[in-house]
């Protein structure tokens, strides 16, 4: 499903990132200014208890954050440090997400159970991408895993908005809990898949000889 969205989101933007590459936008500012947008909305709306207008806004930069791809793309852009500004940057958004949601249920929002849990969620959520990169980083792959970046979103900004809106506070700290277990299992699934690879280069000198 949500890659259908990806789909429909292009085709949304295409204009949108015509109109900026002429007015002389680069991609790389689009990405830069959607994740400080994110940051700010994220640390300065979920501390002060404003769940419901933190998520709209940052679900609408989230659905604009294929928008400087497009751009790339458009403008024959693409390449490597646009993947990594882009994924560096996608780092400073989810944990700032997390952290406001930690920094409100500590303090005013008196629920320290689902503080504790985005803090978990922060936590796990740097280790994540740092498992995928460092095994990328020794030639192996590791892109597996129960839930997607993307998927992780959908879950806290859906379970947010609600409580926001008035739903009980444990609609959130359910969701906060799943995905604090996802991120573990996907932890777990990428280090078997590193450890697999490791194996099988192992043994492959030895098979060679065979």
């Amino acid at each position: 499903m949500l890659k259908r969205l990806r789909a429909v989101m292009t085709t949304i933007w295409t204009p949108l990132a015509d109109l900026l590459l002429r007015l002389g936008v680069s991609p790389d500012a689009v990405t830069i200014s959607g994740t400080v947008a994110v940051v700010l909305a994220a640390l300065w709306l979920y501390p002060t208890g404003h769940l419901l207008a933190g998520s709209l806004v940052i679900t609408v930069f989230v659905l604009a954050d294929s928008l400087d791809g497009v751009m790339a793309r458009r403008s024959g852009r693409t390449g490597s440090w646009g993947a990594f500004l882009d994924s560096t940057l996608d780092r400073f958004a989810d944990g700032a997400i997390f952290a406001g949601l930690v920094l409100w249920y500590t303090g005013t929002g008196s629920d320290r159970t689902t503080g504790v849990l985005a803090l978990v969620c922060l936590v796990i959520g740097s280790i994540v991408p740092y498992a995928r990169a460092r095994a990328e980083g020794l030639g192996m792959t590791a892109a597996v895993g129960v839930a997607e970046r993307a998927d992780r979103l959908v879950v806290v900004l859906t379970a947010t908005a609600l409580v926001g809106m008035g739903l009980p506070r444990a609609v959130l700290t359910v969701a906060l809990g799943l995905l604090a277990v996802a991120g573990l299992i996907t932890v777990f699934q990428r280090m078997q898949t590193v450890r697999a690879q490791v194996a099988a280069a192992a043994r492959a000198p030895g098979q060679a000889e065979a």
